[in-house]
């Protein structure tokens, strides 16, 4: 009886060795596992996400002339808008630049851009994680912004060699400094827990009570405020939702609503951010 009894109770005797060993275990020796396994890891996902680039490819190749013609009339239309807003960016630049001499204003630190394709996704209610296909082979560092077209996309967590992962901003562990378009007053957003199939939500806290939502003007975005200076400020969080009276009746609560493209999206911009200190 006792043989069978444990025999039955083998698999949580083995978990329960194997959690005390991993608790007696120095540091360094978890954080070399831990980093071991990311950097292991890493070229399954590569190799997935380039067979997937490459099936994209030929399913390409086997469309008509016509769509092709119609697809390379459409992406010139787009080219030639955003030749106008890059000659546009770069008056506005200039312009910049000359009011920061005439009043001896110093200028906010720079980032340069590095554009990463994303390999694997990982979303469910808590947590949303993506892995990109770069890592310090380009520079990349630890709370560096994610953006795409739509606005933020979260922050890099973790740089491998060749892969990195971002924590996207709907997971309940986000959190930054915003504001509401136009309105310079400080705001705090977080991300929540969201459902496997549904678009991201997000909550903004310590809203002034005069701010309204709804209504039939246009509905308010969420922005980054630059506070901290991680995330430059303006860039796009979301859109002002349902609001309602935090527990204390001095502010208030209220949801944001993500950008449905983030869970599309397959290419994403890192803003590195530049050392201006000479080093």
């Amino acid at each position: 009886m006792f043989p069978l009894r444990f025999f039955q109770n083998r698999p949580f005797f083995v978990l329960g060795v194997v959690f005390l060993a991993w608790l007696i275990l120095p540091i360094f020796a978890k954080r070399f596992l831990r980093i071991s396994f990311f950097e292991l890891q890493a070229p399954v996902d590569l190799s997935v996400s380039y067979v997937r680039d490459l099936q994209d490819y030929w399913s390409l190749r086997t469309r008509s002339a016509n769509a092709l013609i119609a697809a390379g009339r459409d992406l010139a239309r787009l080219n030639a808008s955003y030749e106008t807003a890059l000659q546009q960016n770069v008056t506005l630049r200039r312009e910049v630049e000359r009011l920061e001499s005439l009043l001896k204003i110093p200028s906010f630190p720079e980032h340069r851009s590095e554009v990463a394709r994303i390999a694997r996704r990982e979303f469910n209610g808590w947590w949303q994680h993506m892995t990109i296909r770069k890592g310090r082979n380009f520079g990349l560092v630890v709370n560096a912004p994610v953006i795409f077209t739509g606005g933020v996309v979260g922050r890099v967590v973790r740089v491998g060699l060749y892969t990195s992962d971002v924590e996207l901003i709907g997971s309940p562990g986000f959190r930054l400094s915003a504001s509401l378009e136009g309105d310079a007053r400080q705001l705090s957003y977080q991300g929540s827990e969201n459902p496997s199939f549904g678009a991201a939500r997000g909550i903004v806290e310590f809203v002034p009570l005069d701010v309204t939502a709804g209504g039939t003007g246009a509905a308010k975005r969420v922005v980054t405020s630059g506070l901290g200076g991680v995330f430059p400020a303006g860039l796009v969080i979301g859109e002002l939702g349902r609001l309602e009276s935090s527990g204390d009746g001095l502010f208030k609560t209220g949801e944001v609503k993500l950008d449905p493209r983030l869970s599309e999206i397959g290419e994403v911009t890192v803003l590195v951010p530049v050392r201006t200190d000479g080093l």
